[in-house]
């Protein structure tokens, strides 16, 4: 089993497209570790192989997962087959300012292997004046996440270094959430997590992109039990709960928070984010997608539009 970093390697396809393939396309399937992390086997690398020759060939990468899947099912055990031509070429398009935020990538894990917390402080103001927040969570903020995951995985930075960066994050998530006027006379939403989910940087940077939009956002955090999300809603009288499912092992107390409101509150949506959105379901459930941004202006018209 290889971590992401060394799947890279190995394919040549950089670490962030392999998460947005596998996010878009859902055709590489790795597996996770106890801790979340991304590991990868020789199939997954023959198909991202594969993908990676299609799309250098000319195919859109959203074509080419479709071929990929066509000649190499998603039951485990057989690679792609020999007509399509093993090859390494990372794919998605890079964006115009992609080599300046791989650099403060590079720094926040080189500052968070230090224990440097005055240097993680500076290249998060640096990356967060370079544009919306919005644009900076999706395009750089949460593959920097990731890369400082992998970074603890490989042994490049300690649990010390990864906590460090979390909290300094989770400070300046903070800090937006409340520099975003709350609106209360615009819809209610109730943002947080299932019973035992803490991994909340996504859905609080989330709930901030909400409250920037305009919403009247309620956020409750990590680890809420299912009767305390209905509580919360008859409290609140929400529009909407939002909640996000990270790994796998989460999905189960998801679905329960989702049949607890479906049986108190049966007209409410809910809507999930998450890398395992996909794993729940319910008559009013929406998925997020993994785009900030767009998710979180989507929720947003669609709570307030005229009826």
């Amino acid at each position: 089993m290889y971590t992401i970093k060394r799947a890279a390697e190995l394919t040549g396809v950089p670490a962030a497209t392999l998460r947005a393939w596998e996010r878009r396309y859902g055709v590489i399937e790795p597996e996770r570790t106890e801790a979340g992390y991304r590991v990868y086997d020789e199939e997954s690398l023959a198909r991202i192989r594969a993908l990676a020759s299609l799309v250098a060939d000319g195919w859109t990468p959203s074509q080419a997962a479709k071929e990929v899947a066509r000649v190499a099912p998603t039951a485990k055990g057989a690679p792609p087959g020999p007509e399509i031509v093993l090859r390494t070429l990372a794919a998605d398009p890079i964006p115009a300012d992609a080599s300046a935020a791989g650099n403060r990538t590079e720094h926040l894990v080189d500052a968070a292997a230090r224990l440097d917390a005055a240097a993680v402080a500076r290249v998060l103001d640096e990356r967060f004046a370079a544009g919306s927040f919005e644009s900076v969570v999706d395009g750089w903020l949460m593959p920097a996440l990731a890369e400082v995951g992998d970074a603890w995985a490989d042994q490049r930075i300690s649990v010390a270094g990864e906590h460090l960066v979390a909290h300094a994050v989770l400070r300046r998530l903070a800090t937006s959430y409340d520099a975003a006027a709350s609106r209360p006379g615009g819809p209610t939403v109730i943002v947080g997590l299932p019973a035992e989910v803490h991994h909340e940087l996504g859905i609080f940077a989330f709930a901030v992109a909400l409250r920037r939009g305009g919403l009247d956002v309620v956020y409750l955090g990590p680890n809420l039990p299912a009767d305390a999300w209905c509580a919360a809603m008859d409290v609140h009288v929400a529009r909407c709960a939002v909640l996000a499912i990270p790994r796998a092992q989460d999905a189960p107390a998801a679905q329960a928070v989702i049949d607890a409101l479906s049986a108190s509150h049966p007209t409410v949506p809910v809507a999930v984010g998450g890398d395992r959105q996909g794993d729940v379901g319910g008559a009013l459930v929406t998925a997020l997608g993994h785009a900030l941004g767009p998710a979180a202006a989507a929720l947003t018209a669609s709570l307030t539009a005229e009826p």
